[in-house]
């Protein structure tokens, strides 16, 4: 595997990631006591912090790439060994 399919494949886990890791952490106005200001929704997150949200996607996406990563090199799972595939036509 070369180093642009790597760092490809890495960049595609790290943005799943960070849209997995979105929703922890995210406090409401009614479960932190704030005042809502006019228009706003009263889903609108008040203490979101971008930088924990990348921090955590980081984390994530290395465990997970590291897995997928070991997996290639290893073989430990492999297209012929998913069920129901018989090959090309």
């Amino acid at each position: 595997m070369n180093w642009y399919a790597i760092f490809a494949i890495y960049f595609l886990v790290w943005v799943i990631s960070a849209f997995v890791m979105l929703p922890f952490g995210i406090r409401t106005p009614d479960e932190t006591g704030e005042v809502l200001l006019k228009g706003q929704a009263d889903s609108a997150p008040t203490n979101f912090r971008p930088g924990m949200v990348a921090v955590r996607a980081t984390i994530l996406s290395a465990v997970l790439f590291g897995a997928y990563y070991a997996n290639y090199v290893e073989g430990w799972i492999t297209i012929n060994m998913i069920s129901g595939y018989h090959g090309g036509s």
